[in-house]
């Protein structure tokens, strides 16, 4: 049977390398926690998002489950949450595989729908904390992505960073507290020209990539061919791109487990430290993400150990959207100031 609304291989994406880099790195390390992407519309942004989802392996979850539990290290957590959705704790429960789930956050949610919300009266009456799960509850073990973030409230950027520090979600009204598992790869795409993000949100995004559109001719000529043959024959052409996409769905699962193995050396964890002084980085957030990406891209490499080649790489990444800037200045002047300081190494 033909699969129902086929999805653009990642693989065949051409060009935008920085960015499929800085999906992947988030999509092996969530803790990385997540990437801004600043361009201009028709640069492959919401394409790149849901085709790395689509070849990303299948997991395990209960159902039904609105929060997405996993079965092999979450089932201790079944009981309450489904009790806190009005339902019989000890049912039976089975489970299936799915595939990981884009979730999209519109720029006009409000925050009961993001977060959830709860039954207050019933709370306050029975002592029963009736929920109503809210995106974020869906996003866990999957991907947000927040289209044109720069136009969200403020208020809700931050409840999205939190959650994607932290791992966890807490439903709060009027001292009546509700918790669960949101762990999710955050991906938050925005035109400049329409506006930034303040400096103090700017800055709770793990990575940044700035991207534009392809330049080169011979590869805007294969946009244009491979476009083109993707919506004459979607399936074929995704078919002809099948191998490329399970090598890299592979590479995805094996830095996974390599991860936690990774060791970062003393000399590399100076160098990182100094580079970030040297860039004039404020803060420590910028020296915490390159430490985590330099272990992410040696896991990504088959490495079970950083080297210096990592530091440059992960901080064109991480640290030019966190470099003091003069008005005006641009985030892609930090990366060059960033390149140059790399390069003294």
């Amino acid at each position: 049977m033909k699969r129902q609304n086929p999805v653009y291989p990642f693989a065949a994406i051409v060009g935008q390398e920085r960015m499929k880099e800085a999906l992947i790195l988030n999509i092996v390390n969530p803790s990385l926690s997540g990437v801004l992407i600043r361009g201009e519309k028709g640069t492959a942004k919401s394409t790149a998002v849901r085709a790395l989802a689509d070849i990303l392996p299948e997991i395990e979850v209960y159902s039904p489950d609105p929060f997405q539990l996993d079965p092999q290290t979450e089932s201790d957590l079944l009981p309450e949450l489904r009790a806190s959705l009005g339902l019989d704790p000890n049912l039976t429960t089975k489970i299936e595989k799915r595939k990981i789930r884009v979730v999209e956050l519109p720029v006009g949610a409000t925050e009961d729908r993001l977060v959830g919300s709860l039954d207050l009266e019933r709370a306050l009456k029975t002592g029963e904390k009736r929920v109503e799960p809210g995106l974020l509850a869906a996003a866990h073990r999957g991907i947000l992505y927040v289209d044109e973030v720069n136009l969200l409230d403020d208020h809700l950027v931050d409840i999205l960073l939190d959650s994607a520090a932290m791992g966890v979600n807490t439903i709060e009204r009027e001292g009546v507290s509700f918790a669960h598992p949101a762990r999710f790869t955050l991906v938050g795409t925005m035109n400049p020209e329409e506006g930034e993000l303040r400096p103090q949100l700017l800055d709770r995004f793990g990575l940044c990539v700035n991207i534009g559109g392809v330049l080169d001719l011979d590869s805007r000529v294969a946009v244009l061919e491979r476009r083109a043959s993707f919506d004459e024959d979607p399936e074929g052409f995704a078919a002809t791109w099948a191998d490329p996409s399970q090598k890299l769905s592979a590479a995805i699962q094996e830095a996974q487990k390599l991860l936690p193995k990774v060791k970062v050396s003393s000399e590399i964890i100076y160098d990182i430290a100094k580079l970030c002084l040297e860039v004039g980085v404020d803060g420590h957030r910028g020296d915490i993400v390159i430490h985590k990406a330099v272990k992410t891209m040696a896991a990504l490499n088959g490495r079970l150990e950083a080297v210096k080649a990592d530091i440059e790489a992960a901080a064109e990444l991480a640290l030019p959207h966190r470099i003091r800037r003069q008005p005006l200045q641009a985030i892609a002047d930090n990366l060059e100031q960033v390149r140059r300081a790399g390069a003294k190494k």
